[in-house]
């Protein structure tokens, strides 16, 4: 990518991701410009956005706001549309040079879909799509003219740490995971813990779905699904090694046995900033964003408990066994998380209910989109059918 300016769709521009890349936006406007801005139900903050930036379209997914929205952008030279299928849309629009996925869960998958056929620039951070759908996506990148740049800062470092390397040297991916808020919990505390526990993090600041995934560590098992996908990796040259401070992000290990590190502070904004302005360096003048190794004295690693966090141990079944039971582990997972926020069941019945739902979903070896649209619906009934059990 050359330093020429370039137009942004943001899709979830209201999320953690969205608003922190706006943020970066607004630091280059002579390089960026936020040409799309989506969100799912917070028209509010989007009108506010909308505001700042003066997009040329904005889109709300729940119809029910759209006349709100649209009676607070009155005057303003700016397009505002509705509905789920016009996030997709958005994302195809001709002047868009780069998209960036921030959307949450399964809806980012049909938008990404759309961005790879109009041949963007994608800065992925929804993992999701490549969780529910990685063989499907990879094969649409290999015939088109787009491009995936991760921004989920695992898979940021990982890719720059293969950056001048070829990929057929590479002996291991270290995905690195904080061990969330609960990694010295026992499994009998587990079952005691809180929404506010789980929301508590140590280390990183996110929206509350990846939050709580990261709590279950769900969130890393997704990670190496996705890492899977991206770099062509199999499983069982992916390792999860527990790193308490965030300060080194992930690892590639070389078939000389040398490994390199990619390290920073927990911030977001940093891979953002690198998706971005690639095959460039941003430069940044925020102190916050600047890493002191004088500070951490002592960076620390070890093993994931896959007993204590078991949803670990059910992403790497679903990707063994491939076809659409990654898709089914992420639908039951999303209903974990949402009944869990909502105090409906227990941090320790988020993967009883995976594991229902695996069980149950009927199993596709080669699946279509349409396969996967229907597997994600079926799915989410499964689940919905252990919950309502659950409270009988």
């Amino acid at each position: 990518m050359s330093k020429e300016f370039k137009n942004i769709a943001v899709l979830g521009s209201t999320g953690s991701i969205g608003t922190q890349t706006l943020d970066i936006i607004s630091e280059y406007p002579s390089m960026f410009h936020a040409s799309v801005l989506t969100a799912n139900h917070n028209w509010q903050l989007l009108a506010e956005q909308a505001k700042k930036y003066l997009p040329e379209r904005i889109v709300i997914a729940d119809v029910k706001y759209y006349h709100n929205l649209k009676e607070a952008l009155a005057g303003l030279p700016i397009e505002v549309v509705a509905g789920a299928d016009a996030i997709a849309e958005a994302a195809a629009l001709p002047q868009v040079d780069i998209v960036v996925t921030a959307m949450v869960g399964y809806s980012g998958l049909i938008p990404t879909i759309a961005a790879i056929n109009a041949g963007k620039i994608i800065a992925l951070a929804n993992k999701e799509t490549l969780v529910v759908a990685g063989e499907l996506i990879t094969n649409l990148i290999k015939t088109s003219n787009s491009e995936i740049i991760p921004v989920d800062s695992e898979h940021s470092a990982i890719f720059q740490c293969l950056v001048g390397e070829s990929c057929n040297r590479a002996n291991k991916i270290l995905l690195t995971a904080s061990g969330g808020p609960f990694r010295k919990l026992s499994k009998e505390q587990l079952d005691k813990v809180t929404v506010k526990d789980a929301l508590r993090h140590p280390n990183w600041n996110m929206g509350a779905k990846v939050t709580i995934d990261s709590a279950s560590m769900m969130n890393k098992g997704f990670e190496m699904i996705e890492a899977r996908w991206l770099f062509g990796c199999p499983p069982s040259k992916i390792q999860i090694v527990v790193h308490p401070q965030s300060i080194v992000h992930s690892m590639v290990e070389f078939v000389d046995g040398s490994i390199k590190a990619q390290l920073g502070v927990p911030d977001m904004r940093l891979p953002i900033r690198y998706a971005l302005g690639y095959p460039d360096r941003l430069p940044s003048d925020n102190p916050k964003q600047k890493l002191s190794l004088s500070q951490f004295s002592t960076l620390t690693f070890e093993e994931p408990d896959y007993e204590k966090f078991p949803l670990l141990t059910y992403a790497f079944k679903a990707i063994e066994m491939g076809g659409n039971m990654p898709c089914i582990l992420n639908a039951a997972n999303e209903k974990a998380v949402a009944a869990f926020l909502r105090e409906e069941i227990k941090f320790t019945d988020m993967p009883r209910l995976a594991a229902y739902t695996m069980e149950k979903t009927p199993f596709i070896p080669s699946p279509t989109l349409d396969d996967l649209i229907a597997t994600n619906t079926e799915a989410l009934k499964i689940a919905d059918e252990w919950l309502t059990n659950l409270r009988s």
